[in-house]
């Protein structure tokens, strides 16, 4: 778990600047609300050799410099590609709402969620929606994700099938006995349209809320060369 402050200039929607230095990101997993139908995924995973998780909902916890804004990212395979998912923000006394990218390598997932996930830099929008402390009341099952690859969507669909972003940070806290620290939280991420991982090159990711302006990510994905 990383202790080590990143810097992050962002902007409420409403133009104001926030400046964030969160000290834990954690990625959370498996947080459909339809618990029989997590752990037949969980189930159908470990067939093909993805280990099984600690924990339901899981929490995969990474060093704070995985996070960015840019508008581009570098990897190191092309086994490679984006989930959009609602991000918590809890820093300067308060909670902000984003969108997010978990980005891993496909590749490493046979090997180690874990590894597969900090492989990659974890993308986030630069805006952001204050909500207050304690977080504002939010009709979360009324919030909507989307997210394209190449211009393709690629999901869709409400957050109503997943556990509210709130629950599993007060899960997340429960385990981690560190409620007060600041700290960036993926709330997980909805099935893909046609069930098949596409690794592309531009990926746009997009969080509406109902009464807000939507919240937009885009970035391109480059290979590293050796």
């Amino acid at each position: 778990m990383s202790t080590t402050s990143t810097g992050l200039r962002l902007a409420t929607v409403d133009g104001a600047a926030v400046d964030i230095a969160p000290t834990h990101l954690v990625v959370a997993g498996y947080t459909g609300r339809d618990q029989e139908a997590v752990r037949h995924h969980i189930e159908e995973l470990a067939a093909i050799g993805v280990p099984e998780p600690d924990s339901i909902p899981a929490f995969y916890p990474l060093e704070v410099d995985r996070l960015t804004t840019d508008a581009a990212i570098e990897v190191s395979g092309s086994a490679t590609s984006g989930e959009v998912e609602p991000v918590l923000i809890r820093a300067n006394g308060t909670y902000y709402l984003t969108v997010g990218s978990d980005h891993p390598d496909r590749e490493m997932e046979t090997v180690g969620i874990q590894l597969s996930k900090a492989a990659c830099p974890k993308p986030i929008a630069s805006t952001v929606i204050e909500l207050g402390d304690p977080p504002a009341l939010v009709d979360w099952d009324s919030i909507v994700v989307r997210s394209w690859v190449d211009g393709e969507l690629y999901q869709e669909g409400p957050l109503s099938s997943m556990l509210p972003i709130t629950q599993v940070l007060a899960e997340w806290d429960q385990i981690s006995g560190s409620k007060d620290v600041a700290l960036v939280l993926f709330g997980g991420t909805r099935p893909l349209l046609d069930g098949t991982f596409r690794y592309g090159r531009d990926w746009r990711m997009q969080l509406e809320v109902p009464g807000r302006p939507s919240i937009e990510l885009t970035y391109t994905v480059s290979v590293r060369s050796n």
